[in-house]
């Protein structure tokens, strides 16, 4: 189950949050081994923000936070311009504006001191608000996401790729195919990335296409790739894990050193996972999180 919860970003923009697990009960019957997956956790259990990466969907969550439902109050969140989130064609796209939607949700939702979890774009997002709000942060997750600047030339790439996406897709199991075999981007059959970008599209009268705007995304990104990140890094004062795909776009020595920079930094790795680690190998990826979060406790 998954409950919608309206919330408001920065300049008005509203956000949709996604609450997994049943609803909390006051007093739950306990058997000393927490509630099952699925089953939410305990009304006044810490709380949990799950932010995604550039294109993704709070949905792209759901097998973690269900898991994390158990012992947390998890809530995903449609960042700006995705999901069933606002796409103001005016808006802004901005670091701060992503960053301050995230303060605002927590504020809103009441999870602080939070854990937050981030994918890609969404794991700067965190860092990012780590570093501004440490009172609100308890702990921070960076899930294959790079600290240094990424360049133009990675920018204009990214422009050329969306020009080769071949909309609309006539069925979904079109888009499952070209993103997990005929993308040029893909090195090899991947069909979680395939499962990955049907996610995040929504049927239209001349067929199937993202539920967001290219350009948008394109906004976004510009925002930070050609700036690096370590200073924010440096500024986070709570532990934080850093976690890799073997086969992802953070390297082994760029991982290694983010977790230097880190005041309290950790490190795993996932085998046999890309950039898209907690979709590729979920059950690898949780195993990979849970030491840390049992670290942290539950207080």
């Amino acid at each position: 189950m998954a409950r919608r919860i309206d919330v408001t970003g920065t300049g008005g923009v509203r956000l949709a949050a996604w609450e997994f697990g049943d609803p909390p009960k006051t007093d739950p019957a306990r058997d000393g081994q927490g509630a099952p997956a699925g089953h939410a956790a305990p009304e006044g259990s810490p709380g949990v923000l799950l932010l995604h990466g550039l294109m993704g969907r709070a949905s792209h969550w759901a097998s973690t936070a269900r898991w994390l439902s158990a012992r947390y109050r998890a809530v995903a969140l449609d960042q700006r311009g995705h999901g069933r989130s606002d796409k103001p064609p005016q808006g802004s796209f901005t670091r701060d504006a992503y960053v301050d939607d995230a303060e605002a949700a927590l504020e809103q939702l009441g999870l602080a001191p939070v854990v937050l979890i981030g994918h890609a774009m969404g794991a700067l997002t965190a860092w990012q608000l780590a570093a501004k709000r440490p009172d609100l942060v308890r702990g921070l997750i960076i899930c294959d996401m790079r600290a240094s600047a990424l360049g133009a030339a990675s920018q204009r790439e990214w422009g050329q790729w969306f020009k080769s996406w071949p909309l609309p897709f006539a069925t979904l199991a079109d888009v499952r195919k070209w993103f997990g075999e005929d993308d040029p981007w893909v090195e090899r059959p991947n069909p979680a990335r395939g499962a990955f970008y049907a996610e995040v599209m929504a049927e239209s009268p001349d067929g199937w296409r993202p539920v967001f705007d290219p350009e948008q995304m394109l906004r976004s990104r510009e925002t930070w790739v050609y700036d690096a990140h370590w200073e924010e890094l440096a500024q986070v004062r709570c532990p934080a894990l850093v976690v890799r795909g073997l086969d992802g776009e953070l390297g082994r020595a760029e991982a290694q050193e983010m977790v230097r920079v880190l005041p309290r930094g950790q490190y795993a790795e996932v085998a046999d996972a890309g950039h898209l680690v907690h979709y590729d190998q979920p059950e690898a990826w949780r195993a990979a999180i849970e030491p840390f979060l049992d670290s942290l406790g539950d207080h």
